[in-house]
């Protein structure tokens, strides 16, 4: 379950969504395995860029980061250019050196907020990892430990209020789910709707 080749495979099959990109959207409660998933699929990917949302999200703007999303990457990334963004130190709390993020066909972006309606149109595939949010929380508290108590109880706060006003999970068109042996795709909701193609299967 764990062999992540053949729905690369049928990734790289999809038409481009951004410019010459193919985005694919990993989204899902904070701590339940979005990082892990969207490097071993980039690995299957033949190196696959990555783009974490951390990087673009500070203290003070969890979830106000589509302005420079668009600006720094996905307007570059559309014109088939390289797109150049300058990724938050969250301990020094400013913005860093800037990173070059290539146009190659794949492109992955993963974190809370992946697949909000505003970045919906540049997307190629929206991945939601399940794990319900209890959970996850409890997963991201214990891995960032007592020292991140304040900022985890403010950050469930905005997380909740975040997929309130722009839920992510009925635009899925894939769910992941992490069993012992891997991972499981199955349709999401989009998908099951008829609204989007299904990734999940077909010939290899």
């Amino acid at each position: 379950m764990d062999d992540l080749a053949g729905p690369a495979r049928r990734l790289l099959r999809l038409p481009p969504s951004t410019g010459p990109v193919r985005l694919i959207a990993v989204d899902g409660h904070a701590g339940s395995g979005k990082t892990t998933f969207a490097a071993r699929l980039a690995t299957a990917l033949g190196g696959a860029p990555v783009l974490h949302l951390d990087d673009l999200a500070t203290h003070e703007e969890l979830f106000a980061w589509t302005d420079r999303l668009r600006d720094q990457v996905l307007v570059p990334l559309s014109r088939g250019e390289p797109a150049r963004y300058a990724p938050y130190d969250w301990t020094a709390r400013r913005f860093g050196p800037p990173r070059t993020l290539p146009p190659a066909p794949v492109v992955l972006i993963e974190g809370v907020g992946a697949g909000r309606a505003a970045l919906r149109p540049y997307l190629a595939v929206l991945l939601w990892i399940e794990l319900d949010r209890t959970r996850s929380w409890e997963r991201g508290r214990l891995r960032d430990g007592p020292g991140l108590t304040e900022f985890w109880d403010g950050w469930t706060v905005a997380e909740e209020r975040h997929f309130a006003r722009d839920p992510s999970y009925p635009c899925a068109d894939v769910v992941i789910r992490q069993v012992p042996e891997g991972y499981v795709w199955t349709e999401g909701p989009r998908a099951t709707a008829g609204k989007s193609r299904i990734i999940t299967q077909g010939e290899e």
